[in-house]
């Protein structure tokens, strides 16, 4: 009878000058995002309740980091100079931003057609609210003069 095989444990310590080229966060990826949000007013408008902008920026990070991810497969990338990381790298290919826009545009739709949602309140202040601080400034700063 053989004894059973033993476990080979192997453990590598990692220093801060081994970091990684494709980064193990989301910066790029949100960043990204957030880029996109702010250049289409038309994606604010579909996600404008605190719910729906949770939702939105969770599954447009998801599937943009889908999208990215499946492109590095798909491309043989090497490091530059340019390009902080691969996302920053792969995005510089008009195609490729393009395609992260239909994305980003895409989950704020469904958010904003998901009756889940439906109840939810617009973020920030109605027009009422502002006009009704505004008139509480305006009398509040005369008193103080």
């Amino acid at each position: 009878m053989h004894p059973a095989p033993s476990r080979l444990v192997s453990f590598v310590a990692v220093t801060p000058d081994d970091a990684p080229w494709i980064p193990l966060v989301d910066e790029p990826i949100g960043t990204l995002v957030s880029e996109i949000q702010a250049e289409h007013d038309d994606i604010d408008a579909l996600v404008d309740s605190p719910r729906r902008l949770l939702a939105f920026r969770t599954f447009a990070y998801l599937r943009v980091g889908l999208l990215l991810g499946r492109l590095l497969m798909e491309r043989d990338l090497a490091p530059d100079e340019e390009s902080a990381n691969w996302a920053e790298q792969l995005l510089r290919d008009p195609e490729v931003r393009a395609q992260a826009v239909n994305e980003v545009r895409a989950v704020a739709e469904e958010i904003a057609q998901d009756p889940n949602y439906a109840e939810d309140g617009p973020l920030g202040p109605d027009e009422a609210a502002r006009a009704r601080f505004l008139e509480f400034a305006k009398r509040r700063l005369a008193a103080d003069t």
